[in-house]
């Protein structure tokens, strides 16, 4: 199985500050157990591209663009809300990880690429980011910013996100309200940041799993394998895309779900 692995420099240029949880830190780490283990050798290797204006615009507004251009700073640091911050490179990290999802649909859609799976080892994150607003670390949607795309330029019809999280993807599900080619499901810890219903009134089009805290695996494993099952049966989507957060481990001092490595394992199997 070819995977082809996307990311780039410029993503680690995104200075978040001493202390913030959102740090290069984690792209580096991802690197280096790779390297370890010998992995990274194995995969097709490629740099991500810039995204594109027109593929920002189809998922966030002109107003949206212009106010993070306002508020990135020349020199130090800024932000957008107290927990939402940019350095001047901030921008340019975050249109290689939008600009790398869509690399990554447009891959795993080419008839003959040979691959069928793509990671995109990228920041910031993107989940949180709303239409007009950008939050929770978040600057552009990179998850909806591909489907997206995937939607637009290859046509498809039937797209499916999965998002597991400490956090609900507040972002994606807006941005997708009142589209009933995408189908998104959510797992996150109930009654957490950021304090937002969940659900769009769509029906079967969203998923909604929100665990109380101390789940621990066993419960999120029983839950995700009947309903994750079902809507794929359902959905029968042309496209898979992950949303994929790693704070609801036990070793995450902000979040109380209580996973551990191998959940992680049997979610991404």
């Amino acid at each position: 199985m070819n995977i082809t692995y996307y990311t780039h420099p410029a993503c680690l240029e995104h200075d978040t500050g001493p202390g913030h949880p959102e740090s290069a830190l984690r792209l580096k780490a991802i690197r280096a157990e790779l390297e370890k283990s010998g992995v990274l050798a194995q995969l097709d290797q490629r740099e991500a591209p810039a995204v594109t204006t027109e593929q920002l615009l189809r998922v966030h507004t002109p107003q949206h663009l212009h106010r993070l251009q306002q508020l990135l700073p020349q020199s130090g640091s800024g932000a957008v809300d107290p927990d939402t911050l940019l350095s001047p490179a901030s921008l340019r990290a975050a249109e290689r990880a939008a600009g790398a999802v869509v690399a990554a649909v447009d891959r795993v859609l080419e008839p003959n690429s040979g691959s069928d799976i793509a990671f995109c080892a990228v920041r910031p994150p993107g989940h949180h980011a709303e239409p007009e607003r950008a939050m929770g670390f978040c600057l552009y949607n990179n998850i909806a910013v591909g489907a997206a795309h995937a939607l637009h330029w290859h046509n498809l019809q039937r797209v499916v996100i999965f998002d597991f999280d400490v956090h609900y993807g507040n972002g994606t599900e807006a941005i997708f309200r009142h589209d009933p080619r995408v189908v998104i499901a959510n797992i996150f810890q109930q009654d957490h940041w950021p304090y937002l219903p969940c659900g769009s009134g769509r029906g079967d089009a969203s998923s909604c799993l929100a665990f109380s805290a101390g789940s621990g695996g066993k419960k999120v494993r029983q839950s995700v394998a009947t309903q994750w099952r079902q809507i794929i049966e359902r959905s029968q989507p042309q496209l898979i895309l992950v949303s994929a957060g790693f704070d609801a481990h036990s070793q995450d001092p902000l979040a109380e779900l209580q996973l551990e490595d191998e959940d992680y394992h049997w979610l991404g199997s």
